[in-house]
């Protein structure tokens, strides 16, 4: 036998696994996504195409099972348990009663928060420095722009005196969400008109009792995002300028929103999903704060409402919707 053809029998042994001896195939990491919202939603995506560029590949390395509670925390909880039950190696959970519905499904699987608003007041975590348990992730200091919010407002419509607020009975977020607000309304002789809601089924009779009190514009805690439609429908019906925390409600029909930048979030988030899967602890990863805010102004919607949007506030716009 030549040199070449000792060279090719040696290649194609290699090349060929030995009787009894399979390939093992890679790792497939379970990633198990609930989110507080509903269908469609930006997260995903972004989760998969960050998660792409770092090396995982769907269905081979990687598989997503994806949960929508629709704003029902019941569902939440429904879903969060299935997740566990599914074999997910860490879940990534959009806003606070997700996070709180997978906290309550498991105490040991890894668990991002993608991202959850004031999470040590929610007691969520033990603190951002060092979360402790199975929880780490992002928040996006929804509850400290409060004040920003309605500085926003007032700039806007110098004569701001009554805001209304469209807050949720049942989300622990509330408590730090209206208290940032409401201290920030003092200082700036701003009168709140708090409505707690637990359902949909609320809005229409809360919004009448919005304009019936002269409310000069309604803050959306962010945990409506997913009812954006048929709150842009009331507000327009009863003539009432909406500040949001979510960038689609405004791009739906709502006037104002500031927040911190969504897709920044959910990369950051995707960062540290793969931190965990290649061996770090949550518990001893510090939660993030938003490096990136975004505000976004309809000009549509406030020309509907009579509403000439200054160029101080026009200026400081991201992005505004002709």
């Amino acid at each position: 036998m030549i040199r070449r053809d000792v060279l090719a029998t040696l290649a194609v042994s290699l090349a060929v696994p030995t009787l009894g001896h399979t390939q093992q195939p890679a790792r497939l990491s379970r990633i198990g996504v609930l989110i507080d919202g509903s269908e469609p939603h930006p997260m995903p995506a972004v989760l998969k195409a960050t998660l792409a560029e770092r090396g995982y590949v769907e269905g081979r390395t990687v598989a997503y099972d994806i949960r929508y509670a629709d704003g029902q925390p019941t569902r939440a909880e429904l879903h969060a348990a299935e997740l566990v039950r599914g074999g997910a190696n860490i879940i990534v959970a959009h806003f606070t009663p997700a996070v709180r519905a997978a906290m309550k499904a498991t105490t040991t699987i890894p668990i991002v928060m993608a991202p959850a608003g004031a999470p040590v007041q929610t007691k969520l975590i033990a603190s951002l420095s060092r979360p402790g348990g199975n929880v780490t992730g992002l928040t996006n200091m929804a509850a400290e722009l409060g004040g920003r919010r309605l500085q926003l407002l007032k700039d806007i419509n110098p004569k701001l005196a009554r805001v209304a607020v469209l807050a949720s009975s049942t989300d622990a977020f509330t408590t730090p969400f209206l208290s940032y607000l409401e201290e920030a309304a003092a200082s700036g002789g701003v009168t709140l008109d708090v409505a707690k809601v637990s359902s949909p089924d609320e809005f229409e009779q809360t919004f009448a009792k919005f304009a019936a009190g002269k409310a000069d514009a309604v803050m959306i805690q962010g945990v409506f995002n997913s009812q954006r439609a048929r709150i842009v429908d009331l507000a327009g019906r009863h003539r009432l300028p909406t500040m949001w925390f979510d960038r689609q409600a405004v791009e739906a029909g709502g006037l104002i929103s500031l927040s911190a930048n969504t897709a920044d979030i959910y990369k950051r988030a995707a960062v540290m999903v793969d931190r965990i899967l290649k061996g770090a602890k949550p518990g001893e990863l510090p939660v993030e704060q938003p490096a990136i805010f975004e505000l976004v102004v309809n000009l549509k919607t406030a020309r509907a409402l009579g509403i000439a949007v200054p160029q101080t506030v026009a200026v400081q716009a991201d992005h505004l919707i002709e």
